[in-house]
């Protein structure tokens, strides 16, 4: 016999990005899928979340509030200067490892 199954509780989603430890390890995650696409989403989803949201951010990252809507649209491609300014409005930076 299977249990039957639920939708996912995406209640508290933004509760958990809007911690710094939370958003590092989720934009991670897609981020070593090497799925570009996959990573601006995620990135747009910690965005969101933010306190004042994707315009707080802009505000914050002295960034156009349409040209950061427009770079994280499905069509988008955002400089990686524009990545940078929202990590650290967002409390977090870009860091490189070795891989191994």
């Amino acid at each position: 016999m299977t249990r039957a199954s639920r939708p996912f509780d995406f209640s508290g989603r933004d509760e958990l990005l809007r911690d710094p430890e939370n958003a590092a390890i989720y934009l991670a995650d897609f981020l070593e899928t090497g799925d570009m696409e996959l990573f601006q989403e995620a990135l747009k989803d910690v965005a969101q979340a933010q306190q004042g949201g994707l315009a707080g951010i802009a505000e914050q990252a002295h960034l156009n509030r349409s040209s950061l809507y427009k770079s994280l649209s499905k069509t988008g491609k955002p400089h990686l200067d524009t990545v940078f300014k929202m990590l650290a409005a967002m409390g977090l930076r870009f860091t490189i490892t070795p891989a191994h």
